[in-house]
This record gives C-alpha cells, structure tokens and sequence, in this order.
C-alpha cells in the first residue's frame, strides 16, 4: 500500500491525544496529499459528506511481533484483552481506523486541495493510507454493543485553567486544547495528586495535575 496523504495538527508527541475519533471535536487537523495524490479530481462529490473514515498507519508503534493480548489503559494497565477486543495501535499490522467530520476542502498553493477535519486522534505527520466517505444507513448501528469500552465513554474531569494562562494559547486552538484537557490525558492507571503531568500542543508545553476529578493547569511555556 501506498501512503496518500499526512495528518498536520497540533500534537507532535501521542501524549495529550484522543483516547478515539471524535471525543474532541473541537480538535482541528488538516490532510496534506502527498504530490502524486493532488489531483482535484479525486475530491470530487467528497463535499456532499458531513464524515470520512480515515484509514493510516500507526507509525510511532510498530514493533517487530505481536501479542495475541494487551493491556487496555482504561482497564488500569493490568487486565490483559485480546488484542482484536481493543483498538491497541501493538496489532499485527498496524492499522488505524478513525471517523472525523469533514469542515471544508481549501485549495492551497503550496500543497493543492487538502482537507479540514475535526475530531481526529492522531498525531502530527500520521500517514494515511485511505480516505472514505461515511454513510449514515449503514455505518450508523444505534442499538450496538460497546463491550468493556462503553464502561468509560463517559470519563471526564473539570478544568481549571488560570484565564492568564488560556490567553497564552492562540485562539484558535484554545478550545480544541480544552476539549483534551477535560478527557483527562493521563493514563488511566496513575493516580497521584501531586504529580505534574505535560504534553506538547502547538509547540506550547502544557503542564498540570488532577486532584478530586479536577485537572488544574499550572504552566503554558514556549518550547525553544
């Protein structure tokens, strides 16, 4: 397979990502083509579709065998399930599948046609190696089952960010950042109030610790 196209964002590192697509839909990407894949007319009717299924490559994970069981995050770090139950980027192949909502496809001059999403869960540089378009009637299935993932859809915690602070975030991406933020980026199995926690967003090091189901940031500095 070929690669097709990048995902450009924020996020440089995959601490501070999305657990999954669209937790955050707050969250701006845009894919960049790669030259041989810039023609126009391989866009064409993609904007009568509110949501794509992106299909790429977890290039940060990739190891050299597999296990047959991992262990899920949200379950502690200590349950092992079997790696086709999770969505664990450790696979046999290291395929990801994400669904985000399509904001607008731009001409550019630099890089031709690309597209605006939101909602995405990967990092910046991701290769993609696919793009669909999602079809409510059928990929749509409301009475579906949710194993023991749907035990934490609804895990969240409050923000408190210093307004001093907040206005050091450009704008525009202040409430993309918010949105990861109150899914609580920590792992699931570390619980220590007085750890600082940090991650990088827009070349910004965010920085700060979760008491009482309240994550606190202390720090917004600028990466040299």
């Amino acid at each position: 397979m070929e690669i097709i196209a990048y995902i450009r964002n924020a996020f440089p590192t995959k601490f501070g990502l999305p657990r999954q697509s669209g937790l955050v839909k707050e969250l701006r990407s845009t894919i960049v083509f790669e030259p041989a894949y810039r023609n126009p007319d391989a866009l064409r009717g993609l904007d009568g579709y509110s949501h794509l299924w992106l299909l790429w490559q977890f290039h940060k994970a990739e190891k050299e065998s597999w296990s047959p069981t991992v262990r899920p995050p949200k379950l502690g770090g200590n349950v092992r399930m079997g790696v086709f139950a999770t969505r664990s980027p450790f696979r046999p192949n290291p395929i990801g599948l994400s669904c985000v909502k399509l904001e607008s496809i731009e001409h550019t001059k630099e890089f031709g046609h690309v597209i605006h999403v939101s909602g995405a869960d990967m990092m910046d540089g991701t290769p993609i190696y696919d793009i669909k378009p999602y079809l409510p009637y059928v990929d749509s299935i409301p009475d579906a089952r949710g194993g023991f993932a749907a035990q934490h859809e609804d895990d969240h915690v409050e923000v408190c960010f210093p307004e001093e602070l907040l206005q050091t975030v450009p704008e525009e991406l202040r409430q993309g950042l918010l949105g990861v933020l109150r899914q609580d980026p920590r792992p699931a199995y570390q619980h220590d109030p007085e750890r600082v926690y940090g991650f990088t967003y827009a070349e910004l090091e965010i920085r700060f610790r979760v008491k009482d189901r309240i994550l606190t940031v202390y720090a917004v500095e600028k990466q040299e």
